[in-house]
């Protein structure tokens, strides 16, 4: 049965990563002393739902995180420090600290370190997520040791719902967008000076107008999307922006 070690301290351990093309090792105490430290650890970088979901999620709520006292939010992975650099830039996953625990040292010393030979994986860590303050581990969500690789409770939205059940959740926004479209600009800055995140698609780049009248009916940019909903235009974004900010006043 894979441990709760809640009221435990976490082990001890030095990592080794790359930055700037030159090995840096990494404490445990430079990550964790003195600080509320999220750490969510998966069984490999670049498997399916660790890259569609599990670091994505974690990414995107990483604001919400910090407004509820969160210093950093760490991803660890046994793999070594060049898959999961390169996996950090694929995945834009500036939010987040990704640890390799090459030698499954730490993992190992959490008591989550399992066999995956099967997947011709060797050793990896089992999936589970943690709020750790101080080096002391205040609650650990892991997951039910089930075939296959379940992914029931390490997620963002539970961890967020553990902190603060009452955090609001940023707005979900997309936009398709033109290069050098001064609308589209004028939409970016909006959304910018509200502290929005946002995620953009090029027409003529990463999409095409037909996929775009698709999706929008309109044939012109940006069209941005909030939580879903066709919001439109710079014009109707400015409307939208100055309609949610009278409602907070």
């Amino acid at each position: 049965m894979l441990p709760n070690r809640e009221g435990q301290k976490i082990p001890n351990v030095t990592f080794r990563t790359r930055r700037d093309n030159q090995w840096v090792d990494v404490t445990t105490d430079e990550l964790f002393a003195g600080k509320t430290v999220i750490v969510f650890s998966l069984p490999g970088a670049f498997t399916p739902t660790c890259s569609s979901t599990h670091l994505p999620g974690y990414n995107q709520l990483a604001k919400v995180f910090k407004t509820n006292g969160v210093d950093s939010i760490v991803c660890l992975s046994v793999n070594d420090a060049f898959v999961m650099n390169e996996w950090a830039k694929d995945q834009e996953a500036e939010n987040v600290i990704l640890i390799p625990d090459g030698n499954g040292q730490f993992s190992e010393g959490m008591g989550m370190l399992v066999d995956k030979s099967d997947l011709g994986f060797g050793k990896r860590s089992w999936r589970y997520s943690m709020l750790v303050k101080d080096g002391t581990i205040e609650k650990m969500f892991v997951e039910p040791e089930e075939p296959g690789d379940p992914f029931k409770v390490s997620d963002a939205e539970t961890m967020l719902k553990y902190i603060n059940p009452q955090a609001t959740k940023p707005q979900q926004v997309f936009m398709f967008a033109k290069e050098g479209c001064p609308f589209c600009a004028r939409a970016k800055g909006m959304l910018q000076e509200r502290d929005l995140d946002y995620e953009a698609v090029y027409v003529g780049k990463d999409v095409s107008m037909r996929s775009l009248s698709a999706a929008t009916g309109a044939a012109t940019v940006p069209q941005v999307f909030i939580d879903g909903k066709l919001i439109g235009g710079s014009e109707s974004l400015a409307t939208y922006l100055e309609s949610i900010s009278g409602l907070t006043h």
